[in-house]
């Protein structure tokens, strides 16, 4: 695997490299996550920012907030994109409205095109968390994380690593549940909305929500598993999402599951 992308350490680029897809983290995770993605396909470059607090900046202060988060990384997606003037732009959970930012700020930058935006275990921008985890006791908070994502991360059952991913993952969190976009900021670029069909925290519903962040149509994916699906078996999404960026830009309002 070539490691011509210094930033991520994930993308296998060539001159005659494909659009890149920009992956944004899901609560406590890092750039490392994507990584076995990258074997998965050859028509996807697959790149990941490096956000503070995990992995390679671990010492570094978290962000709280996303519109921050998103100024802080913005240089280094730049230099993930080169040249290149399409992207593309993935993100499950705080990935996605990590995500959304990126599109909304990358739209705003002469001679880059953000040609998809897939947002994945989501309800719409607007929609606040009716549960929240933030300012919960240690054993609250957790508990209720692992309720939220139906998913038990291995670290948080050592004391040692609890200790240490407790303060990223909470300030993860506390920049997810109180984001909130402005009101009428919608993108000209095509979503796809994904969920896992068992998914008990944002449902069918929620997920077409991403319709109101978009002037042009939304398709929707439901792809077996619970809110955490991906971490089990990325195939199908993958799948998808070389479907989509291999087709034209306008994509069919519904696909079918």
């Amino acid at each position: 695997m070539s490691n011509s992308s210094a930033n991520s350490g994930l993308s296998r680029r060539s001159h005659q490299s494909p659009p890149p897809l920009i992956c944004l983290p899901f609560a406590g995770a890092g750039p490392s996550f994507f990584k076995d993605w990258v074997p998965l396909t050859s028509s996807l470059d697959i790149v990941a920012p490096q956000l503070p607090g995990r992995e390679k900046r671990f010492l570094e202060e978290p962000y709280r907030d996303v519109s921050q988060a998103i100024t802080g990384i913005l240089e280094e997606v730049l230099q993930m994109i080169g040249k290149r003037n399409r992207v593309n732009i993935f993100g499950h959970s705080l990935g996605a409205v990590l995500a959304y930012e990126l599109a909304h700020r990358l739209a705003g930058i002469q001679g880059v095109q953000v040609e998809h935006l897939v947002v994945s275990g989501s309800p719409g921008p607007w929609t606040p968390r009716q549960r929240r985890a933030t300012g919960m006791d240690d054993e609250g908070f957790i508990g209720q994380v692992r309720e939220f994502a139906g998913y038990d991360h291995p670290a948080l059952n050592d004391p040692d690593m609890r200790e240490m991913l407790l303060p990223l993952l909470r300030a993860d969190v506390e920049m997810h549940e109180n984001y909130y976009p402005p009101e009428g900021q919608m993108l000209e670029v095509p979503i796809m909305s994904v969920r896992g069909t068992d998914d008990e925290l944002v449902s069918r519903d929620e997920a077409v929500q991403w319709q109101t962040a978009t002037t042009m149509p939304l398709q929707l994916i439901e792809i077996p598993g619970g809110h955490m699906y991906l971490t089990k078996s990325p195939d199908k999404l993958l799948r998808r999402i070389e479907s989509l960026v291999s087709t034209p830009a306008v994509a069919p309002e519904w696909s079918p599951v």
